[in-house]
């Protein structure tokens, strides 16, 4: 049985060559790309340019992979998450986030995660696949046709490990950074992990210009490896020697994220750690609240243990921001993605 094409993961210059085989002219993957990267179309019978006997032979050996919107919860601040059906009935959920002078969406790359970071709730899911490029794609298509809103930066901070599904993330970012598509260049491109170390050196060989965001949580490997099961293979020493690689590379500074736990690692002597593991390194440091997920017994820390933490590691002389928690009530937030409710599991 022919495998079909899934069009939107599939690039200006590959739909051209596929024109050209099916004896069409190359103009015809221009047509193609125009409607399904900028005007975000995934219904061939509205691409009026194409023939019609072009369509009916995209029909048979092609698709297009659907994003149904099942739901889309509004917050207080004006945080949005979509929760999107995939075509085999699987679930994701997108995060868009309106600032004053542009929007965000955080994008999953896999349905599912396998890593089970201890305050994170996609973890609970377990892994079920990898997103097909186009299926990456799609959630800013969505959350662009949905809000009206054009799309400026992309974070691979939803759901899943994007470095484990790294061939996918990288045929995503190219597709979203074609100056004829949606052109979100990759400095406005930001992607997390839990810290993959030959993952992090493969980016860096090949000089992409994305931010590197690191889910740190702790300063020691003891305590890491707790929080971030994955640190029992890839350890501290190891992570940051792949980040300062990626930093010699890509002149791009490292982004360590940490969200302060009630009692776990929101101490004094744990910033001052921290102060130590990371002075005098290219990096700058978000702090946040962890946020609670369902059927855990995550708590954030208060508000004065996050100034204190903060200032601790100021007065070491790094470049340290705080970051709110957006759209927590609707379980939009870091750490609150998860789609077992909607899948009859929660």
């Amino acid at each position: 049985m022919e495998v079909k094409t899934e069009l939107r993961g599939v690039t200006k210059k590959e739909l051209s060559s596929l024109m050209v085989k099916w004896g069409e002219p190359a103009y015809r993957g221009a047509q193609i790309f125009n409607w399904i990267q900028v005007h975000c179309e995934d219904d061939l019978a509205e691409m009026h340019n194409l023939p019609k006997k072009l369509k009916e032979k995209l029909a048979q050996k092609t698709f297009i992979a659907p994003l149904q919107m099942n739901k889309d919860w509004i917050g207080e601040d004006g945080t949005r998450k979509f929760l999107l059906e995939l075509f085999d009935g699987k679930k994701i959920e997108s995060v868009f986030l309106k600032h004053p002078d542009h929007n965000t969406l955080c994008v999953s790359s896999q349905v599912g995660c396998s890593y089970k970071c201890k305050f994170c709730a996609t973890g609970e899911m377990g892994f079920e696949r990898n997103l097909l490029p186009g299926e990456i794609v799609g959630q800013v298509h969505s959350a662009s046709k949905i809000t009206g809103s054009s799309i400026r930066n992309v974070v691979f901070m939803g759901m899943g490990e994007p470095l484990d599904n790294l061939e996918a993330v990288l045929k995503s970012i190219e597709l979203l950074g074609d100056p004829q598509g949606q052109n979100i260049g990759q400095r406005r491109i930001t992607i997390s992990t839990c810290g993959l170390v030959p993952e992090i050196n493969k980016l860096a060989a090949l000089e992409l210009q994305c931010v590197l965001a690191i889910s740190l949580h702790a300063p020691s490997d003891d305590l890491r490896s707790k929080l971030v099961p994955i640190n029992r293979r890839y350890p501290l020493e190891e992570l940051l020697k792949a980040c300062r690689n990626y930093f010699t590379v890509s002149g791009r500074r490292i982004s360590f994220e940490y969200a302060l736990i009630e009692g776990v690692n929101d101490r004094p002597e744990q910033a001052q750690q921290l102060g130590a593991l990371l002075r005098r390194f290219p990096a700058h440091i978000n702090i946040l609240p962890a946020n609670p997920i369902s059927g855990g017994n995550i708590k954030g820390s208060g508000e004065e243990k996050i100034k204190r933490f903060v200032g601790i590691l100021e007065a070491n002389g790094l470049p340290v921001s705080l970051r709110k928690s957006r759209g927590q009530e609707i379980e939009a937030a870091c750490g609150q993605l998860s789609t077992l409710e909607e899948e009859g599991q929660g």
